[in-house]
């Protein structure tokens, strides 16, 4: 049996990530709509930052079918999210803490944003 990589790991991470930045994009378009009196040029910037993560998640699943990478449930709870998965006939599973979860996100929404991430 293959071992996973840390490749795999990544992708299950982003797997996690990636549609909890999608939903705070979300969240932050409605309220800048109803805020802000000129929201166009915010919401456009934000709406292409949604479509570039949409573009990679369809990407990670792609290659979850080529590596046989299977998240067959996602848990969440005070603690942070619970992923279980198999990857090439091996069960295991990724927990990220939110403290940790807002730090990922907080990088990805300022790489899809165009951002500097050195911070």
């Amino acid at each position: 049996m293959i071992d996973i990589t840390s490749e795999d790991h990544t992708l299950i991470k982003s797997h996690i990530i990636l549609p909890r930045v999608l939903t705070a994009f979300e969240r932050d378009i409605a309220l800048i709509n109803a805020t802000l009196k000129t929201p166009g040029p915010y919401v456009d910037v934000i709406a292409e930052a949604q479509r570039k993560i949409t573009a990679d998640i369809y990407e990670i699943r792609k290659c979850f079918r080529q590596r046989g990478i299977k998240v067959y449930e996602e848990v969440s709870d005070n603690d942070g999210v619970t992923a279980r998965y198999k990857c090439r006939g091996y069960e295991s599973q990724m927990h990220i803490r939110w403290r940790m979860m807002a730090a990922d996100a907080n990088v990805v929404m300022r790489k899809y944003l165009g951002l500097n991430t050195d911070m």
